[in-house]
């Protein structure tokens, strides 16, 4: 499952995980469920920005490190997105090669960064510091913490559908992750899972997801700032505060891009009835093989892909349990509910 479809989807079975265990941060997810969401794609994405620049309509399109050659606006020509800060020019890509790791962890570090990736194994003691920190820190308020939640569904997510980790067992037409069963993870996710099944609203969804704002122990947890808390006893090495501006300046440009992005998502999702079944994206069938809507359904269901969903969603569980776990020796959370109406009337009116 690719992107912002797949990680939203990690993060909301998270949540259901989370409610059936009955974990003390379950209402505090929901509470902050924009914030949540946002911190399961903006918390790890940082490439999230054009690829390209339309030249017949001057647009943004595309998307960070994913190569283009023709606008898929127009099919006609495009010229490169420069990302500009400080005096520079910045191509999305060495924006991936700067910060990707960073917010990844266990993959994704540039070469002269190798020393630095987290073994798996480890990867519950970094996110149980960011935790700490988020409620010594970053605290009182909750949302802090509500989006530290969301990056850790990204970071199991990836880890799983990736095989950074063991732990789902998915053979998808050609594996398990693959550009060829990309888009029918995306597909059968957004419609047959989502739609159907969860009732999500995605245009709500993703439009309340791309409005949160930038928080700052996002450059704690990526260690883009002056190193402090647990985090920085526990991890001391990687710090590079001279970098906190531009990445400051880069997680605003996710927000910005991802307005405009989500609508190409959500066009690029839709489905179009041609006689009695269901036609996708021309491009998304291509890259498939050729296979129909109903093709890709019918694979997934044979590959048993709702399975994988599970094992992903109880592994996001797992790592939220872990945290849970941290809240009543390190804060008293505020009590879950407010009041009523009534009880306030009760108080308030005059007798």
């Amino acid at each position: 499952m690719s992107g912002i479809i797949g990680h939203t989807m990690y993060a909301i079975l998270g949540a259901k995980a989370a409610q059936q265990r009955r974990l003390s941060i379950a209402p505090l997810i929901q509470r902050h469920w924009a914030s949540y969401l946002a911190g399961s794609y903006l918390g790890c994405d940082i490439q999230t920005m054009p690829e390209a620049v339309c030249v017949d309509t001057g647009r943004e399109v595309g998307y960070g490190t994913v190569p283009l050659e023709t606008s898929p606006l127009t099919g006609g020509k495009v010229r490169p997105y420069y990302f500009a800060m400080g005096g520079r020019q910045y191509r999305p890509n060495e924006i991936h090669q700067l910060f990707y790791g960073r917010s990844h962890l266990t993959f994704g570090w540039s070469r002269d960064q190798q020393d630095l990736t987290l073994p798996w194994d480890h990867l519950p003691d970094y996110c149980e510091a960011v935790v700490e920190d988020a409620l010594t820190l970053f605290g009182p308020g909750e949302r802090p913490l509500a989006y530290v939640l969301g990056w850790m569904t990204h970071l199991v997510g990836d880890g799983l559908i990736k095989s950074i980790a063991p732990g789902v067992t998915l053979h998808l037409l050609d594996g398990q992750y693959t550009p060829r069963n990309r888009p029918i993870q995306d597909l059968v996710t957004f419609h047959e899972v989502g739609r159907k099944e969860l009732q999500v609203d995605w245009p709500a969804l993703l439009t309340d997801l791309s409005e949160t704002p930038v928080e700052a122990i996002q450059l704690h947890y990526m260690r883009v700032t002056a190193p402090r808390g647990r985090l920085a006893r526990d991890f001391p090495d990687g710090w590079m505060p001279a970098k906190e501006e531009l990445l400051q300046a880069v997680l605003q440009e996710n927000r910005r891009y991802l307005r405009i992005y989500k609508d190409y998502v959500l066009k690029e999702m839709e489905l179009q009835r041609s006689g009695q079944s269901w036609q996708c994206n021309a491009e998304l069938c291509r890259a498939t093989g050729g296979l129909s809507y109903a093709q890709m359904v019918a694979a997934a269901e044979k590959a048993d892909f709702r399975q994988a969903l599970w094992q992903i969603g109880e592994a996001v569980g797992t790592l939220l349990a872990e945290a849970s776990q941290l809240m009543p020796k390190l804060h008293p959370m505020p009590a879950v509910g407010e009041p009523s109406w009534a009880e306030l009337g009760a108080r308030w009116k005059r007798s």
